[in-house]
């Protein structure tokens, strides 16, 4: 199975206003994967409180991957009167964009016991290949609730075969990012956040692109 290409999404040391632009970008990317035919797995690196989370990785799936990503690293500029601090002056806040390097699945074999599965139609692109029965998967590892959808197979049992892979890889995902090493690289990454160079702007509190 072709590997994923991983995106972390980062608010940096940024306020509240940040974090609720990450909320924005993980939409706007998981809207324009689906309008392009991919999948994704989201993962997120910090416990969100209601305004969004300090950090996530989404994992891409699919053969424009490489094409899809390159319009979305980089700094992401958001133009908005702050939604928490109505006197604030400030109105531009950032996050970044980066790709992350391929990390190995854990070796061992999830037990499906593990893992609760659900089926449903699956969605995207029409045409020939369109599938017509419910067909796509969502699984979800119960212990740590981390899930992946997988609709890209033709089968359902195929689609299941992929899911595990999959989850296996966010699980391992999840406990590299937890570990000091990886913690290290983050926040190495939030500082290479350029405030004056973004590559794609949004405004306003329904997050326009402009």
């Amino acid at each position: 199975m072709p590997s994923p290409l991983r995106l972390l999404i980062s608010s940096g040391n940024g306020p509240t206003e940040c974090r609720i632009a990450v909320r924005h970008v993980i939409e706007e990317i998981s809207k324009e994967a689906k309008n392009s035919g991919l999948d994704l797995d989201l993962t997120i690196v910090s416990e969100p409180d209601t305004h969004g989370p300090v950090s996530a990785v989404i994992s891409l799936h699919g053969i424009n991957r490489q094409d899809f990503s390159k319009r979305w690293v980089g700094t992401i500029q958001w133009i908005c009167e702050s939604p928490v601090r109505p006197k604030h002056r400030r109105r531009n806040w950032f996050v970044g964009v980066f790709k992350l390097d391929h990390q190995q699945a854990i070796s061992d074999v999830l037990e499906t016991s593990e893992i609760r599965f659900d089926t449903f139609r699956a969605g995207g692109p029409g045409g020939q290949h369109q599938n017509t029965t419910d067909s796509a998967v969502r699984a979800t590892h119960i212990k740590s609730g981390v899930a992946v959808v997988v609709r890209d197979q033709r089968s359902q049992h195929r689609n299941k075969q992929v899911a595990i892979e999959r989850l296996a890889e966010q699980i391992a995902l999840h406990q590299t990012l937890k570990n000091a090493k990886a913690q290290r690289k983050e926040n190495l990454l939030h500082h290479q956040l350029e405030r004056g160079n973004p590559i794609r702007s949004f405004k306003g509190v329904k997050f326009k692109e402009i």
